[in-house]
């Protein structure tokens, strides 16, 4: 009986563990679900939580009377308030909002604490930090401001410190809670206004001109020839455009570097300087910027327009906050009325106008750094020679913390130049002198830079936003010391200008493009150029001024600035369409020259690429491909990616085996000019490729670089040139500056947007700037576009890259990519009539005991 039970129980059995196992399955399942919601709630909770509140009223405390808010569909605040102490006190709150995670980063990375925030891993880039001493410049520069700049100062530090003091850090951004496991107790200390002097230093740092192109001569001078060496700085080219459209003769600010008695010595020191740039990282290519003014006898309304887009690192959240910043009523306790872009860390506004004038700037370029060799005491380490003596250096005992609890020490010492910046690169450290150049002594590395030298630049700011006239804005800019810069002016008369402001050194001798002896004092700085004494036009006849970091002035000039500028391309483009444009130029008309993609070096280049006879097939597609071209580098263009691929091979086939691996030429306006005159000699030893047995010349080249991009081409995007676009290749990734290159897919993702496929190029006026040493990803980017109407300022057009807010997920955190993109503007609100009928958010800060009792003093924070 058993034996007949058995096989029908077993079925059963089996019946009711899989009922079991189902039921488990199900409940775990359910668990798991439970959990995968709540840990989905947790997840949205964290994202959400750091939002801030955009709606209703919150107490500020030491307001003196409300303060409107009112926000746009983009998000943009335009602040209303009775004096100036509030408007910058609300700024500071309303920075802290949307970006307190990038400010504590900036401040961090001024202050050489980043490990102290970020890790372990930020402690050798500390050193360097530490090693310039941005923080004690800063915090001497304190003592130098006008009493009414550090007032602003603190008003605005008492708003950040408002908004954070009572919230942990979880409740300021979502990184903080990313990084939690790191720093699990970390409270941000309270911002000072020695940390918006340090951010400034930082800016300076990105815009700090020449130091790589020294670094880079000094190392191609251990290598090539003087002549040589020429050919990779050529001359200024005589038909490209000066800014106040002066001629400078074929002599003037080019050829070789002045020789130095050092040379020898150098020719070895600067093959260890490539090890700067592991610490710093090189500029991106396409650091600059665009800028011009156009009088009102070329514009629709009759008076001017002014247009300005930065080129800066690509970043994610935007370099820039835009901002306005009105008084009520203008009294005495209230003179600011201001719109356009600020720094999150600075109050004020940068770049903008306000009731009476606009500006706008872009960089200078200026030579304002020096290395220089100095001789050590072999029997004491902290001993240099000045003028045949031994004189002691400045040496300060510094400590280094990390979030981890690492701590070590370090000495940083300086000469009478700067600090010595050979301390933190090792393979400086061990440089010893040949002994062809007669010195025994070990040597260092000075850094002379104006920016370390104790200043007043943060009083241009108020002085700058305030400004009601020419004369007022160039008192304003003559504050403006560090990073000197270009400054294009339009103001409600008529009137426009141009202003170069800035501490330019003046040398005793030496134009300070290679690293220079420091013992004898013969290199020395001997001032500065007075301001009185720095170019400046106002109303030129021809109606109009553009800038786009080219050369200023002309052979009668008594000053040297730079010999290190962009050669023309962009300011030639746009000078080129405002001509077309015939007068009755519109903000419209002005958006559209900033998108303007046009390369101008196909001009000379495709001329000769298609003048190239061969029968390889890829090299005819190419040549096909471009023969009706419009030189229009666009997203979507078929032979815009032949030709930027072209390029690159061009460049690298040309003179890749002939450079060091660490000078490798990147592409860009100088060497757009160093091809476009190696063309018209096709036998040159550059054309010819190392290691074959003959001597190819110039079409042989050029043929080879097509044909290897045709290759490339083929492998990275298929075998139909049809679907072959430079978007493909040509992308923009916005990267949070901390955790967007974690190396973690899963936070990367969270945190940066892209990639997203753009027009432009390095050298165009839509300036997406790549390396073609590297590849095709853009490296630097219009930060910032802003036409500026003073016919009508409500008409002014303004737009970011990514978005107003640093809140990864909030829907102001990306929402301007794709209008950046296009090259759609948006609307720059200036009168209150403008600002309320778009407002989509509305906020009112109150002072304590103010609340209107219709609302919370701190209401749920919400993200619209």
């Amino acid at each position: 009986m058993s034996s007949t039970l058995a096989p029908s129980a077993t079925p059963a059995r089996q019946r009711a563990r899989w009922y079991w196992s189902r039921g488990l399955a199900l409940g775990l399942l359910a668990v798991l679900l439970t959990l995968t919601l709540v840990a989905a709630a947790l997840a949205v909770w964290s994202v959400r939580r750091p939002f801030p509140q955009l709606e209703g009223e919150v107490t500020l405390p030491g307001l003196d009377a409300p303060v409107e808010v009112y926000r746009d569909e983009l998000g943009i605040p335009s602040l209303f308030a009775s004096t100036s102490r509030d408007l910058f006190r609300a700024q500071g709150y309303i920075h802290a909002q949307d970006r307190f995670w990038q400010m504590d980063v900036w401040r961090h990375i001024g202050a050489g604490r980043t490990a102290e925030l970020l890790g372990p891993g930020g402690l050798e880039s500390d050193r360097f930090l530490r090693t310039l001493g941005w923080e004690r410049i800063a915090r001497e520069e304190l003592a130098l401001m006008d009493d009414e700049t550090r007032d602003i100062l603190r008003a605005y530090a008492a708003g950040v410190n408002a908004y954070i003091a009572e919230r942990s850090a979880a409740e300021l951004s979502l990184e903080y809670s990313v990084l939690r496991l790191q720093l699990p107790s970390y409270t941000p200390p309270p911002w000072e206004p020695v940390h918006t002097l340090t951010f400034l230093k930082l800016m300076a740092w990105d815009l700090r001109s020449n130091l790589e192109e020294e670094l880079q001569r000094g190392i191609l001078s251990s290598t090539l020839s003087a002549s040589q060496l020429a050919d990779l700085y050529p001359p200024y080219p005589q038909d490209a455009p000066r800014i106040l459209g002066a001629e400078v003769p074929a002599d003037f600010e080019a050829g070789e570097a002045d020789p130095n008695p050092a040379q020898a010595a150098l020719g070895r020191v600067v093959d260890q300087l490539a090890a700067v740039e592991d610490f710093t990282g090189p500029r991106p290519d396409g650091i600059g910027s665009n800028s011009w003014v156009v009088s009102g006898a070329h514009t629709e309304t009759g008076l001017p327009l002014l247009a300005n887009d930065p080129h800066l690192s690509i970043e994610m959240p935007s370099t820039w906050y835009q901002v306005g910043l009105h008084c009520v009523e203008r009294t005495p306790e209230c003179r600011d009325e201001v719109a356009g872009f600020s720094f999150a860390g600075v109050p004020g506004v940068i770049i903008g106008h306000n009731d009476r004038i606009a500006w706008g700037f872009t960089n200078l370029a200026p030579d304002v750094m020096d290395l220089y060799v100095e001789r050590v005491n072999p029997e004491n380490p902290d001993q240099y020679e000045v003028d045949g003596d031994w004189a002691d250096m400045e040496v300060e005992e510094q400590t280094l913390k990390a979030a981890d609890g690492t701590i070590q020490t370090m000495r940083v010492r300086a000469t009478r130049h700067g600090p010595i910046i050979s301390d933190v690169f090792d393979p400086l450290g061990a440089y010893q002198p040949p002994q062809d150049v007669g010195a025994r002594e070990p040597f260092v590395i000075a850094l002379r830079w104006t920016a370390l030298d104790p200043g007043r630049t943060i009083d241009a700011v108020p002085a700058l936003n305030r400004a009601r006239d020419w004369d007022q804005f160039r008192e304003a800019a003559s504050r403006f010391e560090v990073p000197a810069q270009n400054l294009v002016y339009a103001d409600a008369d008529g009137n426009i200008g141009y202003q170069a402001p800035g501490r330019i050194p003046v040398r005793a001798s030496g134009d300070g493009r290679l690293p220079v002896p420091g013992w004898s004092g013969e290199y020395d700085w001997t001032g500065f150029v007075p301001f009185e004494e720095l170019p400046s036009e106002l109303n030129p006849e021809r109606g109009w001024i553009v800038t786009a970091n080219n050369p200023i002035a002309g052979p009668d000039y008594p000053h040297l600035l730079t010999t290190d500028w962009d050669y023309g391309y962009r300011a030639q483009r746009i000078g080129q369409l405002l001509a077309e444009a015939g007068g009755g130029l519109t903000v419209d008309g002005m958006g559209a020259i900033q998108m303007d993609a046009r390369d101008g070096s196909a001009d000379w280049l495709v001329p000769a690429l298609l003048a190239v006879d061969s029968p390889d097939p890829d090299v005819r597609l190419a040549q096909d491909l471009l023969r009706d071209w419009n030189g229009q580098a666009s997203a979507d263009s078929a032979a815009a990616a032949v030709y930027g691929v072209t390029w690159r091979h061009v460049l690298a086939g040309t003179f890749g085996d002939q450079m060091p691996d660490s000078v490798q030429p990147g592409g860009g306006s100088r060497w757009f000019e160093v091809v476009r005159r190696l063309l018209e000699e096709p036998d040159s030893a550059w054309w010819d490729e190392a290691g074959t047995s003959g001597a190819e010349g110039r079409d042989d080249a050029l043929s080879a670089a097509m044909r290897t991009a045709i290759a490339e081409l083929t492998d990275r995007l298929g075998q139909d040139p049809g679907e072959w676009r430079w978007g493909d290749l040509h992308r923009a990734t916005f990267r949070n500056g901390t955790l967007g290159e974690s190396g973690l897919g899963v936070i990367e993702r969270r945190f940066n947007r892209g990639p997203y496929p753009v027009s432009g190029g390095s050298s165009i006026v839509n300036a997406t700037g790549w390396n073609a040493s590297l590849g095709y990803e853009v490296t630097a980017v219009p930060s910032m576009r802003m036409v500026a109407d003073l016919a009508d300022l409500d008409r002014s057009r303004t737009i970011h890259t990514t978005g107003q807010s640093g809140h990864a997920y909030h829907e102001h955190y990306q929402d301007m990519i794709e209008h950046w993109r296009s090259g759609e503007l948006h609307p720059m609100r200036w009168s209150r009539e403008a600002v309320e009928d778009s407002a989509v958010n509305h906020l009112r800060l109150l002072p304590p005991r103010a609340t209107s009792g219709h609302g919370p003093e701190r209401a749920p924070a919400t993200s619209t």
